[in-house]
C-alpha cells in the first residue's frame, strides 16, 4: 500500500475530535447557517429561538425550517442539524 492509499484510509470519528473541539469551543452566534429548505444563509444569532428548560428549536427566519434541535436529556445532550445544509464559522472566529 503506498503513502497515497494509507493516507485516504478512512478514521473512526474520534479523529475528529480536535476540529469539532475547535468548532464547539466557539460563540456560534456568530456562525453562519444555511437553511435546507429555502437556502438563506444568515448568522446563528439571527434566527428564531423556540424553547425552554428542556432545549430549544431554531428556525429560520425566512421561511420557518427548524434548521437546529438542541435537548437536554437525561442520557446527555441532544445536537440535531437535520434542517441546515451547512454551519460555517470564519477563519476570524477560531
Amino acid at each position: 500500500m503506498s503513502l497515497q492509499q494509507h493516507d485516504m484510509l478512512p478514521l473512526d470519528g474520534n479523529a475528529a475530535g480536535g476540529l469539532l473541539r475547535e468548532l464547539f469551543a466557539l460563540d456560534l452566534t456568530t456562525a453562519e447557517i444555511t437553511c435546507g429548505g429555502c437556502g438563506t444563509a444568515a448568522p446563528i444569532g439571527a434566527i428564531r429561538v423556540y424553547g425552554g428548560a428542556m432545549g430549544a428549536i431554531m428556525r429560520c427566519a425566512h421561511c420557518d425550517t427548524a434548521v437546529l434541535r438542541i435537548a437536554h436529556t437525561p442520557a446527555g445532550l441532544w445536537f440535531d442539524m437535520h434542517g441546515a445544509r451547512r454551519l460555517f464559522v470564519a477563519a476570524s472566529e477560531v
